[in-house]
């Protein structure tokens, strides 16, 4: 991958200084610092447009955080799914209001009913009633 190290960055800084002399280099530096600063504000500007209209959208950091590590990403959305599917927090009492006692299901705990089985050597007569 491309990678910049302070060596490298001097030559380059060096060769720029050595092209456009100290004539221009004022003027190259005022027109770079003020197109930086025209693409911050269309930055900020999409990003609060985007913002209004989806207000439950993570920011620009959480989202770059999210493109760097997206094991991370589905670490945390696997636990968040972990959390939501191990049922209600039964420290806390459960109250059913007024509205959902007719809609709410009610809760038996029957056991079904097994058949009588009988081993093969078993000496016991057979049941009648299973005929």
């Amino acid at each position: 991958m491309f990678s910049l190290s302070p060596i490298k960055i001097m030559v380059i800084v060096a060769v720029v200084l050595l092209l456009l002399g100290p004539d221009k280099l004022p003027e190259v530096a005022h027109k770079l610092g003020s197109s930086w600063r025209a693409l911050k504000r269309i930055q900020e500007r999409v990003e609060s447009e985007v913002r209004e209209a989806l207000p439950d959208l993570p920011s620009s950091g959480d989202i770059a955080r999210m493109a760097r590590s997206p094991v991370n990403l589905l670490n945390q959305l696997a636990s968040q799914v972990d959390a939501k599917e191990s049922g209600p927090d039964l420290s806390e009492p459960f109250h059913l209001d007024r509205s959902d006692e007719a809609s709410a299901p009610l809760i038996t705990t029957q056991t079904p009913r097994q058949p009588n089985v009988r081993a093969e050597n078993s000496t016991l007569p057979p049941d009648p009633s299973l005929n």
